[in-house]
């Protein structure tokens, strides 16, 4: 699908500069803002070990990572950087009143078309806007770490997003290879975060009821759920598995689950004590470089097998 946006991301992390490559690796020239020279190096960097990664897949060639290479530009001025776009992709820190600040530059530094769309994982898009003087050009585009392998994108309209801006959003995104849905009501954390965090509600009570342990509960998920909801979502494995006898364990199960409305004692010992996962060696797991980088690999592997599956699938439809 063409793609008629001149496309900036506002902020160079990890999601910035993965967005980056997504866009580039779809054939979009693409401005990329860090904040000095050193988080631009950071990001150039990041984008570099990815695409080695995807050349040592077979994804693509030496030629084609130099394309896409080349498709990004990276600077420091914000301003440079949003002043000719026609569709800004916000990328920063995951805090309300900076993304309303930020959002507020934005509304000023654009021309009124210009779309402004927030990557943020659960903030409402509503709030994000409060500050602009067109808050119907803004809406949130949600893309999941890694974002240049994850195919999800979610599009969550705020109280005053207009159609226009969906549509824009939308087509922009489907351009970009990706698998976008459409959050018709701006609600906290949209609909993968919802749907992840009553999962993960569920695992800590059964842990903390010593119904299992940590190992055996993500292993449940990972080899039951993990591998069938990758061909079916939650409504198709209701159908497949027959409405009558899930209705029959609706009727007693929902009223034994978990409705905990705060954070689990398990949970709030870690971070109250500074174990935050890989970055601080310890979460619920004991995290030694080697772990992080055999769980990393892993993963990737696994991530790689489905976009490989997801590009045979395109190229067959475009052939047919």
């Amino acid at each position: 699908m063409p793609n008629n946006e001149q496309l900036s991301i506002a902020g160079s992390g990890i999601m910035g500069h993965s967005i980056a490559l997504t866009a580039a690796w779809a054939g979009i020239d693409v401005t990329v803002w860090g904040m000095d020279e050193a988080d631009i190096e950071h990001a150039k960097s990041g984008v570099e070990a990815k695409l080695n990664g995807l050349v040592s897949y077979d994804i693509f060639d030496e030629n084609e990572k130099e394309k896409i290479t080349n498709a990004i530009t990276f600077t420091d001025s914000l301003e440079e950087c949003v002043s000719n776009a026609t569709f800004v992709i916000e990328a920063v820190p995951e805090d309300l009143e900076l993304k309303q600040n930020f959002f507020k530059q934005l509304d000023e530094m654009c021309s009124e078309n210009t779309i402004l769309a927030s990557n943020t994982s659960g903030l409402s898009a509503t709030e994000i806007a409060k500050l602009t003087n067109v808050p119907e050009r803004t809406v949130i585009t949600h893309f999941w770490l890694p974002a240049h392998l994850m195919p999800l994108v979610e599009v969550v309209r705020g109280n005053q997003t207009s159609d226009e801006t969906i549509e824009r959003a939308l087509a922009l995104l489907e351009s970009m290879n990706k698998k976008p849905i459409l959050v018709k009501k701006d609600v906290l954390g949209q609909v993968g975060n919802r749907l992840q965090y009553a999962i993960f509600r569920e695992a800590q009570y059964l842990l903390e009821n010593e119904i299992a342990s940590m190992e055996d509960i993500d292993a449940a998920i990972q080899y039951s759920l993990g591998r069938r909801f990758g061909i079916t979502g939650p409504f198709m494995t209701m159908d497949m598995g027959g409405l009558n006898t899930n209705a029959s364990i609706t009727s007693y199960l929902f009223e034994d689950l978990s409705d905990r409305k705060d954070i689990f004692p398990a949970m709030k010992e870690l971070v109250d004590n500074g174990h935050y996962g890989p970055k601080t060696g310890k979460g619920y797991y004991e995290w030694t470089t080697e772990y992080i980088n055999q769980k990393e690999h892993e993963r990737e592997e696994e991530l790689i097998k489905w976009l490989k599956k997801d590009m045979k699938n395109t190229n067959t439809k475009i052939n047919n």
